[in-house]
């Protein structure tokens, strides 16, 4: 660790700094992409970035700092000499957008910052607020007020604004001097460092990234839960110690970690001596949030993409401050992707400085962003299911370290004197708004998300077809579901077929293909956790593998229908029944024209083309999809009324509306009409009017029926009488005129008939 003194008054340690013109201190870091942009890819390197320390000059109750352009920065903060001390006071701040240009309003920042190394864990470092995301900027203004005077204001008020080295500002800027002089109010500087030199110093080498002594596996005890409420004062701390044990195995599986190597963190400026390890392992996870928001917008959302940069400023910011290194053990941004914090290993115990006063035994996750409104945000961050099921992934795996139940029920843990939940948030332990309201009151759904899984909902079955309250299908199905647990917590999903596994899928699937044998079968879904517990989908679905054709129980037949018939179209009707041991779905006609029936239809209504063969095609389907296929060949044919024998009187009529333009008509009483045809199906064509008489119909000889040709509108060559057989063969169809009274006469063209 190296100190490096500030114009003779402040004092900043860092692992390796480089002083640069007007006091500018700049400190190895990483950089990011433009604004905006994503780097998708893990750096290929630490690249430098900036700390600017700019004194805030004025007298009494107020500190300034002019409107000033600066080199790009994405964070700032305030930080003073004495880190006990507390600024009593107010702290606005407005930027310039390097995006557009144009200066924010004013906006305010907490003026303490509750997550600190415990006390006299660490250096003393310096005082100060959070570190503040407010994207990135080239110009700054500060101004600070108490109403208690300069009492209320700390010594060496600085403003600190943290940049990196690629992100060049829009013009040259030459910072002034005086921007970096000591406050005013400063006490006498301290003794210098002995190993101080006179110019700046080149970077040192990065520590080695071989994993440190791991922590002890041999668990706390537990203590009775407290009721007291947080104090503002933490306790005192016991000491941290290292350990040569190898590392536990969680009870859970360890969720994706982006490395510090991931999100670019420079190892050479953190502290360079071994990491600090509880003794005991971690009891508590605490959630925090970074107090991350667009100062320009008042809002907390972000782009993911800048979420390195972020951490990689904030790791600065504390670094400025003289901590060992950035506080928090774990960050996660709202799109869930979880990154390490400070180093000595993910699996094990080290002491961060994220919750002052209980740092020791405890691991930080600090959630990227601002989870509240107030007077500094209108539009808290989104609570995503994927920020949720990260987080509770993570301490989950965290405590599964040590084997502690994550969500016990009650605060059974404790840690310097003080019962916790497993899972608390911040203000559980101090007296502070962090992690925010609205993330505050989502810990308890992380404890429950810890330790349960809900039952995944059904959402349907794809490749196989609802008939009833069964879903029919060859053999393969997709079934389909959601679930409300969010998709970090699950380790995979189980599709059952009669409360067996049949498939799994991956915890981000909401559908898997399962296969089925013959016969009806229920299926379930269950939901796995990532602590091996389940929960089945309280509904299932009745799946019903079938592999049987249709059959048609009754072939297709061609008969005569009543209709209108022309000189070369007769109207015919095709007949079947059709069934299946399962559910017939439909039967649909192929040929001669194509249409579909539902699968109670036993008839289609078609024509037959005069004196030529038609072949009438038929396939029955299952709701499986099985298939069967049938079809029938006739011939429909026209016998014009001169090929039949007459006797009584009868005249021949001409018109264009009459079949083949010609028909015969009579009103003399028992004249008749006398047909014969070989055929299976017959029908009598005939011309309708509101003066249409009667006639007999006789079929072989045998009186059939009585058929009244009177209408109310005039139609022609209409089938109004028909009669079929199940096999073909010669008959007799003979009309009598019946002599109606007041309307005796009929007019027929002839019959037609299938061959």
């Amino acid at each position: 660790m190296r100190r490096i003194r500030l114009r003779g008054r402040a004092w900043l340690a860092v692992g390796a700094v480089v002083l640069g013109g007007a006091g500018v201190v700049t400190v190895a870091s990483v950089a990011s992409g433009p604004e905006g942009t994503a780097s998708s890819a893990a750096p290929k390197g630490p690249v430098k970035t900036k700390v600017d320390a700019l004194a805030l000059k004025g007298t009494g109750g107020e500190r300034e700092l002019p409107q000033q352009r600066t080199d790009a920065f994405g964070t700032l903060g305030v930080t003073w000499d004495d880190p006990k001390a507390e600024l009593d006071g107010t702290v606005q701040l407005r930027v310039r957008t390097q995006k557009t240009g144009t200066w924010s309003d004013w906006f305010g920042i907490e003026t303490h910052n509750d997550d600190a190394p415990d006390p006299g864990a660490e250096s003393a470092g310096r005082g100060g607020t959070p570190p503040l995301w407010v994207g990135w900027s080239d110009g700054v203004q500060a101004r600070v007020r108490s109403d208690k005077g300069a009492t209320g204001i700390p010594k060496g008020l600085k403003l600190t604004l943290v940049g990196e080295s690629d992100k060049k500002s829009s013009v040259d800027v030459a910072m002034a001097p005086a921007a970096f002089a000591a406050d005013a109010e400063d006490s006498a500087s301290p003794t210098a460092d002995p190993t101080e030199t006179s110019s700046p110093s080149e970077t040192t080498a990065p520590a080695t990234t071989e994993p440190p002594p791991t922590e002890p596996s041999a668990t706390e005890s537990s203590a009775p839960a407290s009721s007291a409420p947080a104090s503002s004062s933490p306790p005192a701390t016991s000491s941290p110690t290292a350990s040569t044990s190898t590392p536990p195995t969680s009870t859970v599986p360890k969720p994706p970690i982006v490395t510090r190597a991931g999100w670019g963190a420079d190892e050479s400026i953190r502290e360079q001596t071994e990491p600090a390890y509880a003794p005991n392992g971690v009891q508590v996870v605490f959630v925090h949030h970074t107090a991350t928001y667009n100062a320009t917008t008042h809002s907390g959302d972000y782009s993911c993409s800048n979420s390195p940069s972020i951490i990689r400023q904030i790791y600065a910011y504390h670094v400025s401050q003289t901590w060992r290194d950035i506080g928090y053990n774990f960050l996660v941004d709202k799109c869930g992707t979880v990154y390490e914090g400070r180093y000595g290993g993910v699996d094990r115990a080290v002491v961060g400085a994220q919750t002052e006063g209980y740092n020791t035994g405890t691991a930080g996750i600090a959630v990227i962003g601002y989870f509240q409104t107030d007077k500094y945000v209108s539009k808290a961050t989104p609570i995503t299911p994927q920020m949720l099921g990260s987080v509770t992934a993570l301490a989950t795996w965290k405590l599964g370290l040590k084997k502690i139940d994550p969500n016990p029920g009650t605060k059974t843990q404790t840690v310097n004197g003080k019962a916790f939940y497993p899972i608390s948030g911040h203000r559980d332990g101090f007296a502070t708004e962090c992690p925010g309201t609205d993330l505050y009151a989502k810990v308890p759904t992380i404890r429950t998300y810890a330790s349960a899984v809900a039952a995944p909902t059904l959402n349907g079955v794809s490749g196989a077809t609802l008939s009833g309250t069964s879903y029919y299908t060859k053999g393969t199905a997709t079934v389909a579901w959601k679930e409300s647990t969010p998709t970090a917590v699950l380790k995979r999903f189980e599709v059952l077929v009669d409360g067996k596994v049949a498939a799994t899928a991956k915890a981000t699937a909401t559908s898997a293909p399962i296969t089925v044998a013959a016969g009806k079968h229920t299926v379930t879904v269950r939901a796995v956790h990532m602590s091996d517990k389940t929960a089945t989908s309280a509904s299932s679905y009745s799946v019903v593998g079938d592999t049987t054709k249709p059959t048609f129980t009754t072939a297709p037949s061609v008969k005569i229908r009543n209709a209108t018939v022309s000189s070369t179209s007769v109207p015919v009707s095709v007949t079947w029944k059709a069934a299946d041991n399962g559910a017939l779905k439909s039967v649909a006609a192929t040929a001669p024209s194509t249409a579909t029936f539902g699968p109670t239809t036993t008839s289609w209504s078609t024509t037959g083309k005069v004196n030529t063969a038609v072949t009438y095609g038929l396939k029955a389907t299952d709701a499986a999809g099985n298939y069967t296929t049938a079809s029938v060949s006739r011939t429909a044919a026209i016998l014009q009324e001169t090929s039949a024998t007459r006797t009584g009187t009868w005249t021949a009529k001409s018109s264009t509306s009459y079949l083949g333009g010609k028909s015969l008509t009579s009103s003399s009483k028992n004249a008749s009409l006398t047909w014969t045809f070989t055929g299976r199906s017959v029908g009598w064509v005939v011309s309708r009017a509101s003066t249409s008489g009667q006639a007999y119909v006789y079929v072989d000889g045998v009186k059939t029926a009585t058929v009244d040709l009177k209408t109310s509108t005039t139609a022609y060559r209409q089938t109004i009488w028909s009669k079929s057989w199940s096999t073909s063969a010669k008959h007799t169809l003979k009309i009598v005129v019946v002599g109606t009274s007041g309307r005796p006469a009929i007019t027929t063209d002839g019959i037609t008939y299938v061959k």
